[in-house]
C-alpha cells in the first residue's frame, strides 16, 4: 500500500470538531477499499458527500463475451481500437474473468460534464500515448507516457488530457492493487531489493478545494452497471485529508530491471500483484552476463496461468513482426517461448530496449467481441514458420 500521506487542513485529532471559518463543521468521511481492516484516509469535505438530488436510469455495462473457453495461442492489434470522444465510451474491454478486466482505450477528450467513480475495481491505467493530469478529491497527478496510475475503487475523478491523441491500457481489479509482498518489509516498506522505492511513487498534489452548489453528475459503475449520481455540491470541496488510501502515479521507467549471469525468469519484473493476477514491467535492460547465457527466454509452459503481453516500444528479440500495442495472449496448458531463429539470433546480445507491460492471470481469460475485431488471424501457428 502506498505511504502515509496528507495534503490541505485537518484537524489535529481524528474524529473530533473541525469547523468552517463561519463555525458549521466540516464532514468528515473514512474512505476505505476493505471496510475497516485495512489502509483507510480520512477526508474532510465542507458538505456531506451524501447529498444525492437525482438519479438516472441505469446503462448496462457489463462486456459481451465471444469466447468463453478456449485453447490456442492468440494475438490482437491494440492500436486498432478506435478513438472516440468520450473516456467512458472509449473503453473496450478485450480479455476478462471474474478478477479483473483488460481494456483499451482512445480518447480524445478530458472527462467533460460528468466525474467517474469504478466502485467494483480498483483501476491501473498505462498511459501507452499521451500526457494530462488526473483530477481527483485527494488532489492532481499530471501523468505522462510510461505513467501506471493505480486509482483506489470508489475514488471519484476526472481526466484532463493535453491533446486528442491518447492509448490506454487498463486493468480493471476486483480486488485491491498493492506493492508486491516479497518487496515490502514487516512494517511496510519497499526494501532494499525492490525494483522501485517510495521516492518512484508520485502522490496528488495542488489540492483544489471546490466548494460550489449545483447538480454535480458522478457516473458510478457498480455490478457492470452504469448509473448516474447526481449531487448537491462539488465532489473536490475537500480541505484537507491524510492516510494511506489514495491514487498515486509510478513510472514504468523508473523500474529498475533485476538482472543475472543467466536468464531471469518473470518473477523479477514484477509490479504490482493483486488476488489472482500480477502486473510486470518488461524495460530496457542488460543481458546475461555468463559466458555461455542464451539471453532469449527459454520455452515455458503456462499451467497455472493465462499470460498476457501488451508491447509498448522497443525491439523484442524473442518474438517476429511485433507492433506498438499488440497484445498477445498465451493460456495456460499449452507451452510458448521464442519464434524460430530468435534462440540463436540472441546470443551475443549485450541488452535490449523492449518496453512492455505483463499480466499474468490465476483463472483463464474470456474473449470479447472487441477482441475478435482485432484479433491477428494464424498467429497461434507461427511458431511452425
Amino acid at each position: 500500500m502506498p505511504h502515509y500521506h496528507s495534503l490541505g487542513t485537518i484537524p489535529h485529532k481524528r474524529h473530533t470538531q473541525f469547523r468552517r471559518p463561519d463555525g458549521t463543521l466540516y464532514s468528515e468521511q473514512l474512505f476505505s477499499t476493505e471496510g475497516f481492516s485495512n489502509d483507510y484516509s480520512l477526508l474532510y469535505h465542507h458538505w456531506p458527500p451524501t447529498q444525492i438530488i437525482h438519479t438516472d436510469e441505469p446503462v448496462p455495462a457489463m462486456p459481451s463475451i465471444a469466447e468463453e473457453k478456449m485453447l490456442k495461442h492468440r494475438s490482437f492489434e491494440g492500436f486498432h481500437i478506435r478513438p472516440e470522444a468520450d473516456f467512458l465510451t472509449s473503453r473496450k474491454p478485450i480479455l476478462v474473468n471474474n478478477d479483473c478486466h483488460i481494456v483499451l482505450a482512445a480518447p480524445e477528450e478530458s472527462t467533460k460534464g460528468y466525474f467517474y467513480k469504478n466502485a467494483d475495481a480498483d483501476e491501473l491505467i498505462f498511459i501507452h500515448e499521451g500526457s494530462g493530469t488526473l483530477l481527483t478529491q485527494y488532489g492532481q497527478i499530471p501523468f505522462a507516457y510510461g505513467d501506471y496510475l493505480v486509482i483506489p475503487r470508489g475514488t471519484i475523478y476526472q481526466v484532463q488530457f493535453n491533446d486528442k491523441h491518447n492509448r490506454l491500457l487498463i486493468v480493471e481489479s476486483f480486488s485491491p492493487i498493492r506493492y508486491p509482498k516479497k518487496y515490502l518489509g514487516k512494517y511496510g516498506q519497499l526494501l532494499e531489493h525492490s525494483p522501485y522505492c517510495e521516492r518512484d511513487i508520485r502522490t496528488p498534489q495542488q489540492l483544489l478545494t471546490i466548494d460550489e452548489a449545483g447538480d454535480f453528475l458522478i457516473k458510478t459503475k457498480k455490478k457492470g452497471v452504469l448509473y448516474g449520481l447526481h449531487y448537491a455540491h462539488h465532489p473536490f470541496d475537500v480541505v484537507g485529508w491524510d492516510g494511506y488510501c489514495y491514487p498515486f502515479a509510478f513510472s514504468i521507467h523508473d523500474f529498475e530491471p533485476i538482472t543475472g549471469r543467466v536468464h531471469q525468469p518473470p518473477p523479477v519484473h514484477l509490479t504490482f500483484e493483486a488476488h489472482n493476477f500480477v502486473v510486470c514491467s518488461f524495460c530496457p535492460r542488460l543481458y546475461d552476463y555468463h559466458p555461455d547465457a542464451v539471453p532469449a527466454p527459454y520455452n515455458h509452459s503456462n499451467i497455472d496461468s493465462d499470460e498476457v503481453l501488451y508491447y509498448v516500444a522497443g525491439d523484442f528479440m524473442s518474438r517476429k513482426h511485433v507492433t506498438r500495442g499488440m497484445i498477445t495472449l498465451h493460456p495456460a496448458g499449452i507451452p510458448h517461448g521464442p519464434h524460430p531463429g530468435a534462440v540463436e539470433k540472441s546470443i551475443g546480445k549485450k541488452q535490449t530496449d523492449e518496453l512492455a507491460v505483463m499480466i499474468d492471470t490465476f483463472h483463464p481469460l474470456q474473449l470479447t467481441v472487441e477482441a475478435l475485431e482485432i484479433e491477428n488471424p494464424g498467429y497461434t501457428m507461427s511458431w511452425a514458420e
